[in-house]
């Protein structure tokens, strides 16, 4: 995990303090002012999984979104950390749906 990606630490010793950085959602971008990249990684036991990075919103909507993504590959997959991993190599047809939901696309890496 990045440093960029990592939630600011807390401490208090007041009991009845809030965190400050915690139940912030991030302010969400609409589809055109986001620049997402899709790149191929693998992982332990050599499986390949398609990467999207640059996600810009709430937890729920990346969820979502990922949610969407892995009912069109007919695959698994999770969200967090701004991330979506999409279990296997589907990266060109990851970028044809997020391109056609109005979201700027770029392919990564090799």
């Amino acid at each position: 995990m990045s440093k960029s990606s990592q939630k600011p630490v807390f401490y208090s010793t007041n009991p009845n303090a809030k965190n400050p950085f915690e139940d912030k959602e991030m302010e969400s971008h609409p589809p055109q002012q986001q620049n997402l990249k899709v790149w191929l990684e693998r992982k332990a036991g050599n499986k390949v999984v398609t990467n999207i990075k640059g996600f810009i919103g709430s937890e729920n909507e990346l969820k979502a979104l990922a949610t969407l993504l892995k009912s069109k590959c007919g695959t698994g997959g999770n969200a967090k950390d701004q991330e979506i991993l999409i279990q296997g190599d589907f990266r060109d047809k990851v970028v044809v749906q997020l391109s056609s939901m109005g979201y700027n696309v770029k392919k990564a890496g090799g």
